[in-house]
């Protein structure tokens, strides 16, 4: 078959397209010929280097999220499973033109819900959905999305708004964006430094934070009193080591920072929610938004495209057939 692998760590060019043998399915796992792949920015993230390569070496086969059509099963899983057209969690392998998943990851896709609005949706409604309750979030409560451009900050900002915030504030570069993210229900475009809105609130109960680094200090200010920070990635870098400091000088304020990963979360909650948010795609409630469609050998081209920040959405890789 044919994957991307990342043959050395560090720019996009690192990235390289290859043959590998046809994967097959161990016990309890289904072999799906892949559809289309999810770009992510925690594929940028491994694939840079920047915050450590997660244990992974060279050779390593990037894409946690996939939809396609299973083809094989192993020992041990339900054979209806071939021939359904499934959305899956597969942490790694999803470059490429085949991959194995376990029958817990899998979901079966709803008609409605296309393959590509399957990998832009899945994971990053997941995170933004529990980056919320992570925050508990309540109806009436303002919310901040950091970054919002993203697929996790595309996905955060109509969940917030779906679930009755006062106001929905979007950091992001360019104006152009900004009245993209208004149509997805945003009421506040502010600049990367969380200004540039005159009419927006003073400080907000909630704040998604998906860029971290080096100016995530200064985003406490714009905690209101009880406020609650949630930090989903890290595209910025780390933050600065000494970050609580800022946090301890307004501690009157009785700020909360926290950080969220889905893999705290138990395999079947996560599920339940991925269905329900196919589900409210496929009623027209929620949107996914497909920056671009490339073939699987231009993966480096979509990470081109993600370092130099043109991305809206998510790129969605399909292999060639």
């Amino acid at each position: 078959m044919r994957a991307v692998v990342v043959e050395e760590f560090g720019g996009p060019e690192g990235l390289a397209a290859v043959e590998l043998p046809d994967p097959s399915p161990g016990s309890g796992q289904v072999l799906i010929e892949i559809e289309a792949i999810g770009v992510g920015g925690v594929d940028a993230l491994i694939r840079s280097g920047g915050l450590g390569t997660y244990g992974f070496t060279s050779g390593h086969i990037l894409g946690s999220e996939v939809a396609g059509t299973v083809t094989a099963v192993g020992a041990g899983a339900d054979t209806a499973w071939v021939g359904r057209r499934v959305w899956a969690f597969t942490e790694s392998g999803g470059y490429a033109e085949q991959v194995v998943s376990s029958t817990e990851t899998l979901l079966a896709l709803p008609e409605e819900v296309s393959v590509a609005d399957a990998v832009t949706l899945g994971s990053s409604g997941l995170v933004a959905h529990f980056a919320l309750r992570h925050a508990h979030f309540a109806r009436g409560e303002s919310v901040l999305v950091r970054g919002a451009a993203g697929g996790i900050g595309v996905s955060a900002v109509q969940l917030a708004v779906r679930a009755g915030a006062s106001a929905v504030g979007v950091t992001t570069s360019s104006a152009q964006r900004g009245e993209r993210l208004r149509e997805l229900g945003a009421t506040h475009v502010l600049d990367r430094s969380g200004r540039g809105a005159a009419d927006a609130p003073a400080a907000y109960d909630v704040i998604v934070d998906i860029i971290a680094g080096p100016d995530l200090p200064q985003f406490f200010d714009q905690l209101a009193p009880n406020g609650r920070m949630v930090a989903v990635g890290a595209m910025g870098g780390w933050p600065p080591v000494d970050f609580g400091e800022e946090m301890i000088a307004g501690f009157k304020k009785s700020m909360t920072f926290a950080t969220f990963s889905a893999d705290s979360i138990p395999m079947p909650e996560r599920q339940a929610v991925t269905a329900e948010l196919f589900a409210a795609a496929g009623r027209g409630e929620l949107k996914s938004v497909v920056h671009e469609v490339l073939p699987l050998d231009q993966a480096v081209v979509a990470h081109q495209r993600m370092a130099a920040g043109e991305v809206f959405g998510r790129i969605v890789l399909t292999p060639a057939r």
